[in-house]
C-alpha cells in the first residue's frame, strides 16, 4: 500500500506557517510531519492512500488523520485546551489541581496543558490500562492514581474518584480560604489504591480542584465539530464520502459526523465499536443491551476486548448527538490483524484505537463499493501500548497472535 502525504500547514507561536518533510525510513510512506507549536494549534497529517492492494480493483482511498505523531495526541488535543476554560470561568485558580479519570489518552493530553497554566494535574486510570500510559502520564508531572476497574454505577469507578479528588481539593481550599484549621486527614485507600506522600500532596490544593469530565463535557464535541471536521474538508477538498471511527465518549464522532454532513448531506457516518460494548446496539436497536442479555444470559463480564479507550455501554450526551449512518461491531483479532499489516506494509505502528478505525475504514469500503473516499482517524499510537496490545506475550495468553498475510481477516481476497 502506497501513502502519498499532504503537506499541511501548521500554526507556530508567531503565527507563521511552517512545513516540515520527513520520509519515514523503509517503507514507501513519506509524512509531512508535524511541528510543535507552544500554542499548541496543530494540524493533523493527512495520507492518501492512492490504492489498498488488497481492496485492488474497487478503487478506494483511505485518508487518515495521523494525530499519534505529536506527543501528546493532538485528537485529545483540543480537549484539554477547553478544559483549561474553567481558568477563564473562574472554576479553577492557577496553582489548583485538574483530576480527571481516564483509561490514559485524553489524560496525556490534559497532563501535557495544565503546567502551562500554573495547575497540577492528577490522573486516576483503570489498573488494567497498559502501563506505559501511566509513566508517561508521570514523566509529564502529573500524578496518578491507578484503581481497579468497576461499573460506573459503582463509587469506586475511576471517573468517580477523579470527581471526589476534586471536591476534596475545593473543600479544602474552602477551609483554607475561612482560616479553618487543617484537620490534616489523608485521603482514604479506595478500590486498591494506597495514596503516598506525593499524591497526597498533589490533590491537597489550596487552590482549589476542578473535575474534567470528558465523558459529559460538550468541550470535547466542539472541539472536533469546529477543528477536526473542517480540517478533513479542507484537506480533502470537500471529497470526502465517508467518515468511520470508534468512540469512547462519542465526541470525535459527534463533533467530526455534524460538521460534514452539514457541508456534505450525503457524506456517510459510521460507528465501529469494539466487543462488549453497548454503542452498537444503541445505533442498530435503540438500545445499549444486546439480545441475550435482554433475556437474562448477561455475562458476569461484558467488557471482553483487550482495546482501550473506546467502546462503553451506556450512552453519553455526546454520542446521542453523533449523526451516524450504520455501525459495525469489530473484533479484538481484527483489531491486531490490522495494526500488524499495517506496520508490515505502511511503517505505521499504531495503538488497539486506531487499528479498530481502520478495521471500520475497510467495512465501510466494503458497504459503498468502489469509488470513494472514505476518512478514518489513527488516534494513538503502538507506542502507549508495548506491554499489551503490541506483545506477543500477551496477545499469545489470550489466542490472539496475529498470522494473517494481508486483509483475509476481513474476508478481502
Amino acid at each position: 500500500m502506497f501513502l502519498v502525504a499532504k503537506a499541511v500547514r501548521v500554526r507556530t507561536a508567531n503565527n507563521g506557517a511552517c512545513e516540515k518533510h520527513r520520509r519515514c525510513c523503509g517503507c514507501s510512506l513519506s509524512v509531512y510531519g508535524v511541528a510543535l507549536s507552544f500554542s499548541l494549534q496543530v494540524q493533523a497529517v493527512l495520507q492518501k492512500d492512492r490504492t489498498i492492494p488488497a481492496l485492488e480493483g474497487k478503487s478506494q482511498r483511505w485518508p487518515r488523520w495521523c494525530h499519534w505523531q505529536h506527543p501528546s495526541d493532538p485528537h485529545q488535543q483540543p480537549l484539554g485546551r477547553h478544559r483549561c476554560e474553567a481558568l477563564e470561568s473562574g472554576g479553577l485558580a492557577p496553582g489548583g489541581v485538574v483530576t480527571k479519570g481516564s483509561a490514559g489518552s485524553t489524560a496525556i493530553s490534559l497532563a501535557t496543558v495544565a503546567p502551562a497554566y500554573g495547575c497540577k494535574c492528577h490522573v486516576v486510570i483503570p489498573d488494567d490500562a497498559a502501563i506505559e500510559k501511566s509513566q508517561i502520564l508521570e514523566a509529564l508531572g502529573a500524578t496518578v492514581e491507578r484503581v481497579r476497574p468497576v461499573s460506573i454505577t459503582h463509587g469506586e469507578h475511576f471517573v468517580n474518584i477523579a470527581r471526589r479528588r476534586a471536591t476534596e481539593a475545593n473543600e479544602l481550599a474552602l477551609k483554607h480560604k475561612k482560616g479553618e484549621p487543617m484537620d490534616g486527614q489523608a485521603l482514604e485507600q479506595v478500590n486498591g489504591f494506597q495514596c503516598d506522600e506525593e499524591k497526597q500532596s498533589a490533590v491537597s490544593s489550596y487552590a482549589g480542584g476542578y473535575f474534567a469530565d470528558q465523558f459529559e463535557n460538550l468541550a470535547n464535541f466542539r472541539a472536533h465539530y469546529e477543528g477536526t471536521g473542517p480540517e478533513i474538508w479542507e484537506q480533502t477538498g470537500g471529497n470526502v464520502d465517508a467518515f468511520v471511527a470508534a468512540a469512547g465518549t462519542g465526541g470525535t464522532l459527534a463533533g467530526v459526523s455534524g460538521f460534514l454532513q452539514e457541508k456534505k448531506s450525503n457524506v456517510k457516518c459510521y460507528l465501529i465499536d469494539p466487543p462488549g460494548s453497548g454503542f452498537i446496539n444503541k445505533v442498530t436497536r435503540g438500545v445499549t443491551y444486546t439480545r441475550e442479555e435482554a433475556e437474562g444470559r448477561r455475562l458476569k463480564n461484558p467488557f471482553d476486548t483487550i482495546t482501550e479507550g473506546i467502546g462503553i455501554n451506556r450512552i453519553t450526551k455526546k454520542f446521542m448527538m453523533a449523526k451516524l449512518d450504520g455501525a459495525f461491531r469489530g473484533t479484538d483479532r481484527e483489531a491486531v490483524e490490522m495494526s500488524r499489516f499495517l506496520m508490515k506494509n505502511n511503517g505505521l505502528f499504531l495503538g488497539s484505537s486506531s487499528a479498530m478505525n481502520c478495521v471500520g475504514a475497510v467495512r465501510a469500503a466494503q458497504s459503498l463499493g468502489p469509488g470513494h473516499t472514505i476518512v478514518t482517524i489513527l488516534c494513538d499510537s503502538g507506542m502507549r501500548h508495548l506491554s499489551k496490545f503490541c506483545s506477543a506475550e500477551y496477545l499469545s495468553q489470550y489466542g490472539l497472535t496475529p498470522s494473517a498475510s494481508g486483509l483475509e481477516f476481513l474476508g478481502v481476497a
